[in-house]
């Protein structure tokens, strides 16, 4: 199949569901009133409640939720070929990713900017409320460490992208004075932010030539573990106006601008996808994935066509942030439909590598004669040549990042006068995939200092000051070197599966327990457009967890990650349980009202 038929489907599936669905979901199940006051008007304080203007916010919010998933799920979902992969990201995306995301928006946004535990608290009880503030956070923390390791395996001498990356930080802080200070500024920061980003990017590269600048920026990974902690404290403390929105505004440019140009390389060369629609591997065993296409898909596809993640920053930074509920539309379904995207262009540029070549990258070098004498048909094509041309030995290189940033690359390198830029191009986008997770670090660590605020608010109430001070910065560090001590000691070095694992609950812990404030509000019927997703997802990944550890982890001797990924089931499995007997109650105070004004509406008829 050609790429250009995929890019084509996606755009026109993603522009009809925008139209169509997803003002369905805004209109009838939300019913979203643009005359309410929303958080960031109603506790404006300059710090995080702060009104924002909404191609900014969505800005901020794609940044923080578009991270490594997006990108390197894709990428490792591609052994199973390319159809699996691509049938989740548009139909997951559309009917679950999107409505998650703009319901979960609208419910933080309805109860004042509050969290998703905080919502499940008021929602369905307070003891669900803190079991799910503990899975949450429990969940946060594995998830950023995990992101954060797959940064630096990209930025660890690497000069040139590590000084890019830390070029977007003067950048945004120049940008945020500027809109802060400025009245009407935002055309003028966003020109000047843009120019600043090419000069580093372009620049960067001629000065990491000169020994003495490129020593400077050639870290270790231990190095960049210590930076990145750091980064993540400043980023939960200061303003967000001053840090953390411009930068995920600016790194937007990057993103979004990548994507355009790599679609405009597909539609230049229009390649054909080298990799079959469906592989042998579908029933398991591969050497990316070591479990069948079912359930795997839906755990290691987790950004893209839904992300737990994206409910920690739609009730986080985001409704903090909104200026009218009819925002929720473009910036929750928007975002998420623009993220689909990302998705299947990475499965795309994964998928047009030849199948030796992608398999020759992301098996492991112990496992690869083993692999070449049961696929013999699958050894390397170019994988000699591309190495040579970017100049670093890709064998083995496992984990999705460096498959992606080579097939890229491979792209790129085929426009015409492009053919002798291969190794720019390969660094280009590694540096992209950095930038993508870090402002997911930046925006996920305050979400979680705003999660332990509520949390230790409970028992000590000054703590759930916004504004105090000492509470932000001892609950800032707490959580900042819960993940940043795992980060640095290197003890989750296998952690997508579990990171799919424990994310995928999350969405569906935000569909299940925002279903109960649409029960509520007496939508029962438009509340099966989220619990219809919540609860297929809910299934369908305690089925892969429980594959996960009883067929991979307990065999492979790897019982942290099982203990881990069992602790995160039996959390969210408490939760979903007092979330249904809510439900219940819900549902059956409904009836008798329903019941009630029947028959006296009945009797005065007959009267």
């Amino acid at each position: 199949m050609n790429a250009l038929t995929l890019i084509f489907c996606g755009l026109l599936l993603f522009a009809i569901a925008y139209r169509v669905y997803g003002i369905f979901i805004a209109q009838r199940v939300l019913r979203i009133n643009t005359k309410n006051t929303t958080p960031a008007y109603e506790f404006s304080n300059g710090k995080d409640y702060v009104p924002t203007h909404k191609n900014v916010l969505f800005g901020h919010h794609f940044a923080a939720i578009a991270a490594a998933g997006p990108l390197v799920g894709p990428v490792l979902a591609a052994q199973f070929g390319y159809l699996p992969g691509t049938l989740w990201i548009l139909i997951g995306c559309v009917l679950a990713g999107g409505v998650h995301d703009m319901v979960v928006l609208f419910a933080s946004v309805r109860h004042k900017g509050e969290s998703l535990a905080s919502i499940a608290g008021k929602e369905v009880g307070k003891t669900t409320g803190l079991i799910a503030g503990t899975a949450i956070l429990f969940i946060l923390i594995l998830t950023l460490a995990g992101l954060s390791l797959a940064c630096i395996s990209a930025m660890y001498e690497a000069p040139w992208s590590l000084f890019t990356v830390i070029s977007t930080l003067p950048i945004a802080i120049i940008m945020g004075l500027i809109m802060r200070y400025k009245k009407n500024s935002l055309t003028f920061a966003s020109i000047l932010g843009g120019a600043l980003l090419i000069a580093a990017i372009v620049g960067g590269h001629r000065l990491m030539e000169f020994k003495e600048i490129g020593d400077l920026f050639h870290w270790k990974m231990e190095t960049i573990a210590v930076a990145i902690t750091v980064y993540g404290f400043l980023a939960s403390v200061l303003p967000v106006w001053l840090l953390l929105v411009p930068r995920d505004y600016l790194s937007t440019y990057l993103k979004i601008g990548t994507i355009i140009m790599l679609t405009v390389g597909v539609v230049i060369i229009h390649p054909d996808l080298q990799m079959p629609a469906i592989t042998k591997f579908v029933n398991g065993g591969g050497p990316v994935i070591g479990g069948p296409v079912l359930p795997f898909i839906f755990i290691v596809i987790a950004c893209g066509a839904i992300s737990g993640f994206h409910a920690v920053i739609a009730t986080g930074t985001t409704p903090k942030m909104l200026n009218n509920e009819k925002e929720i539309l473009f910036v929750g379904y928007g975002a998420m439909l623009v993220e689909g995207f990302v998705a299947l262009m990475a499965l795309i540029a994964a998928c047009t590598l030849m199948p030796g070549d992608y398999f020759g990258i992301n098996t492991p070098k112990g496992l690869y004669a083993g692999f070449i004498a049961q696929n013999p048909d699958w050894v390397t094509v170019d994988m000699g040549h591309i190495s040579s041309k970017i100049g670093v030995d890709l064998m083995g290189r496992t984990g999705g990042a460096v498959s992606l940033a080579v097939g890229m690359a491979h792209i790129f390198d085929k426009i015409p006068f492009m053919d002798d830029v291969m190794a720019y191009w390969y660094n280009f986008a590694i540096m992209f995939e950095a930038v993508f997770i870090l402002t997911a670090i930046d925006a996920g660590t305050r979400v979680g200092r705003f999660f332990l605020q509520e949390m230790i608010g409970t028992i000590f109430p000054k703590f759930d000051d916004k504004n105090w001070l000492p509470g932000i910065v001892i609950t800032s560090l707490i959580f900042t070197l819960s993940w940043g001590y795992l980060v640095y000691t290197g003890n989750i070095s296998s952690i997508w599966p579990l990171f799919g694992i424990s994310n995928q609950l999350l969405a569906a812990c935000g569909l299940i327990v925002c279903t109960t404030m649409l029960i509520r509000l007496n939508r029962k019927k438009y509340a099966l457009c989220a619990a219809i997703p919540g609860i297929f997802m809910a299934l369908i990944t305690f089925w892969a967890g429980y594959e996960q550890i009883m067929k991979i982890y307990l065999p492979n001797g790897q019982y942290l990650l099982a203990v881990l990924a069992f602790i995160a089931m039996l959390l969210m499995l408490i939760v979903f349980f007092n979330t249904f007997k809510r439900w219940r109650v819900l549902l059956n105070r409904q009836a008798l009202e329903i019941d009630y004004y029947g028959d006296y509406v009945k009797e005065i008829v007959e009267r």
